[in-house]
């Protein structure tokens, strides 16, 4: 698929640059799923033109149909990775397909989906990861677990298995692409179906608890809860975080890469869905111009 301008993320700031830009007259397509937007399934007081209290999962749908109406294309997945081609960029989607664009906007937030286990953040570092593909290396002839029920946690437990001795897929169900799945399995990797309920060691990852009793022994663990961090998707586009996972921008919301801008979260606090559309509109605007001017 092919697009002038691509918007990753599915919230308030990219659903609102997804609309200027299509309003623009850019091709934009959206890729994200909902329910991974923090607006999503909250309850919000301060927003302009709303008394009372506003349903954050409401305001996404809307958001969405927003969007739709004025051209956009919404693809609710996750991207598996991105990478620059020249002057333009690709991202890959979780079913196999690609976008390519002229123009990106990252408006995917900055969280990265924890356990809340136990262990998880004493041992951060320590055996504790979120990234297989920026911690694989550590992990050469050693035991690993992946923890996450979607399509990232499959690809990270096939690619652990081309660097550690033996890799445990833990969790209680999959939700991951049928082909993502296959593959993780053909390359031996091991299914848990249970939760982990503890992180164990002593000043380095040594175990895991599950939810059915048993303690499996392991030297670390890769916790990839929903799809590629917006961290690791700036990276692949070579735009380098700041230290707490924010990116820096200009007035006009572009980045360091021309063509890339950034929204939303992703540019710091305040975390206020106001400033979210408000960023995303000046970002949506940005982009569309710049992709009728890349001529790619």
């Amino acid at each position: 698929m092919e697009t002038d301008v691509l918007v990753i993320g599915c919230g308030p700031a990219g659903l609102q640059a997804a609309i200027h830009s299509a309003r623009a007259k850019a091709k934009t397509v959206v890729v994200g799923k909902p329910s991974g937007s923090a607006a999503h399934g909250t309850r919000i007081e301060n927003l302009f033109g709303f008394s009372g209290v506003a349903d954050g999962t409401e305001l996404i749908d809307i958001g969405m149909s927003q969007a739709r109406s004025f051209g956009a294309e919404v693809v609710e997945s996750n991207i598996l990775s991105a990478r620059r081609d020249g002057a333009a960029f690709v991202v890959s989607l979780e079913d196999g397909s690609e976008v390519r664009a002229k123009a990106v906007v990252l408006a995917m937030g900055i969280s990265r989906k924890k356990l809340n286990v136990p262990g998880e953040k004493e041992l951060l570092g320590k055996g504790v990861s979120y990234c297989a593909s920026c911690d694989c290396n550590f992990y050469k002839g050693r035991v690993v677990a992946i923890v996450g029920a979607q399509s990232e946690a499959a690809v990270s437990a096939e690619l652990m298995t081309r660097y550690a001795s033996k890799v445990y897929w833990i969790t209680p169900e999959v939700d991951a692409d049928k082909a993502l799945l296959d593959r993780a399995v053909s390359a031996g990797v091991e299914r848990v179906e249970a939760s982990v309920t503890e992180i164990r060691g002593d000043g380095k990852v040594t175990s895991v608890l599950v939810s059915d009793s048993r303690e499996i022994l392991i030297d670390g663990i890769f916790i990839e809860l929903g799809g590629k961090s917006s961290a690791d998707v700036a990276m692949d586009l070579d735009v380098m975080p700041e230290m707490d996972d924010t990116i820096k921008v200009s007035p006009d919301m572009s980045t360091e890469v021309p063509g890339v801008f950034a929204c939303g979260d992703l540019t710091g606090r305040p975390w206020q869905v106001a400033k979210a559309v408000g960023e995303g509109a000046v970002a949506g605007l940005s982009a569309s111009s710049y992709a009728k001017k890349a001529g790619l």
